[in-house]
């Protein structure tokens, strides 16, 4: 939902924002980021309007962050620097770093000194990013970024190099590692932030305890027989909401329409004032009466989270069959009866609030369900108002546990369609691992404020594979960008905890 970054990654992992790039999440603007900005030279944005903060998948929201003006980084590459600096990165945690007298190590300073004064003025950012990178990240969208980390302490340098370097900065409690790469004239190209990966079972349950006061996670194998065999848990039997998540089933209900020969992955759809949703998304903008197959929506609600395509779909299959799906597997929660489309969720959550929600709780599923089609499909979606804060996440959403969400992948890969695996894999949602240990990547996540949830599967070159899904709620107050990082360290420390365990 608010994953907010559904939007692009690229810290070395390649995820898909609406902007054509690979990347993972939707930060806050589906701008393309690997964990908060993946915005290179070489992608494509568009402007998306405020609403697209919501729905989005990703994974996401305001931003994990990996801003970089080309589409991908050199490996690190370590270095000497000083004698200070080299046994800080040989020993541990120094008290006070060496910041090298290089090009690299001059915007780290400068880096540092800047994130708290956020926002900067354009004229301070232009002195300090080279102009692809700016024209790919706006500077309001820089701005947001070093407002959202604020004051960052140097603990460590990792490595360095002329134009390049990595180092080990604290925000608060959270350790970072931050990438930055300059080019010929010292300008800033790239700027990563990473979360450390967990080493132990213990640690990924500690971080996620940190992480929401409810957390629900499990890494799991798939087994040959489609069943999923728990390798570590944490209240994994919960159901929890989901965001963009619940368009795992719409996707599954749509594939067992296919091939039950309902229609095909060709069958058009048409694009109707009625059936157009806020972003994130792109087929909110074509013209009313476009045309759009079945694949390039089923491509689209996955990979960018578009919402208007995800509500296409369900209208071609019905609510109900969403709903059949679900319940086959295993997602039984009696409040995911009637489904909500995007559009629904979002008038009942942001068009003269509360009047439409507190009157929908109030009836039976029959009235519900008639209510959503008699008073909810009329209220103007320009009415909407956007909320920031947690909203009625236990009544207005969608639910399931991880132990569910792995029962949808499971489904998924029963269905054994080429197509499905096609539209899974465009995004690995910022989760970055080893191409050639993992050369098969899923990705699906979700969020709005107080929810920042993210699921994979994942198969290794050997065949076996692996689902890892992090389901973080606070009902409280919504997630921070250090949310995001660190439940894709998490995922990404789970699958190889996971690998080497079985």
């Amino acid at each position: 939902m608010y994953t907010g970054t559904n939007t692009g990654t690229n810290t070395g992992t390649n995820t898909v924002t609406n902007t054509g790039t690979s990347a993972a999440m939707n930060v806050g603007m589906n701008v393309g980021m690997n964990v908060g900005m993946n915005v290179g030279a070489n992608t494509r944005t568009k402007a998306v309007p405020k609403p697209a903060r919501f729905l989005a998948a990703s994974a996401a929201v305001a931003v994990a962050l990996a801003v970089t003006a080309c589409g991908s980084l050199p490996a690190p590459v370590q270095a000497a620097t000083s004698a200070k600096a080299g046994a800080g990165a040989g020993a541990g945690v120094t008290a006070a770093p060496e910041i090298p007298a290089t090009p690299v190590g001059r915007q780290l300073t400068w880096l540092l000194d800047a994130a708290p004064r956020a926002p900067l003025s354009e004229s301070e950012l232009t002195g300090h990013f080279a102009a692809d990178f700016l024209k790919n990240v706006p500077p309001a969208q820089i701005n947001q970024v070093l407002t959202s980390f604020g004051a960052m302490k140097l603990e460590r340098l990792v490595s360095a190099q002329e134009r390049q370097l990595v180092a080990r900065v604290v925000v608060g409690r959270s350790p970072f590692d931050v990438t930055l790469v300059v080019d010929a004239a010292s300008l800033i190209t790239s700027l990563m932030f990473r979360s450390p990966t967990p080493q132990s079972w213990g640690e990924v349950d500690e971080r996620l305890s940190e992480l929401s006061p409810q957390a629900g996670f499990l890494a799991a194998e798939l087994t040959a027989d489609g069943r999923c065999r728990p390798v570590h848990a944490l209240a994994a039997d919960e159901a929890r909401p989901l965001g963009s998540m619940v368009k795992l089933y719409v996707l599954g209900a749509v594939a067992e329409r296919i091939k039950g020969g309902a229609f095909g992955w060709d069958t058009q759809l048409t694009i109707t004032p009625e059936l157009k949703s806020l972003p994130t998304g792109e087929l909110q903008n074509r013209p009313d009466g476009s045309k759009v197959s079945v694949l390039e929506a089923a491509k689209l609600m996955i990979s960018i989270s578009d919402n208007t395509a995800t509500d296409l779909l369900i209208h071609k299959v019905g609510r109900k069959a969403v709903e059949r799906t679900m319940r086959a597997w295993g997602a039984r929660d009696e409040r995911n009866v009637p489904l909500l489309t995007t559009r629904e969720l979002f008038v009942l959550k942001g068009v003269d609030y509360p009047r439409h929600t507190e009157r929908y709780l109030s009836l039976s599923t029959a009235k519900q369900r008639a209510y959503l089609d008699k008073v909810v499909a009329k209220a103007p979606l320009s009415e909407f108002r956007l909320w920031t804060a947690p909203r009625e996440l236990d009544a207005v959403e969608w639910y399931a546990s991880p132990n569910d969400v792995c029962r949808a992948y499971a489904g998924l890969v029963k269905l054994d369609d080429r197509r499905i695996g096609e539209i899974m894999s465009i995004s690995d949602g910022g989760l970055g691992l080893d191409k050639a240990r993992w050369p098969s990547v899923w990705f699906k996540g979700g969020s709005e404020p107080g929810v920042s949830d993210l699921g994979y599967l994942a198969r290794t070159a050997e065949g076996k594979t692996y689902v890892v899904t992090a389901l973080s709620i606070d009902p409280a107050k919504p997630f921070g960008p250090e949310a995001v990082l660190d439940q894709l360290a998490v995922a990404r420390g789970a699958f190889t905890l996971a690998a080497e365990g079985s």
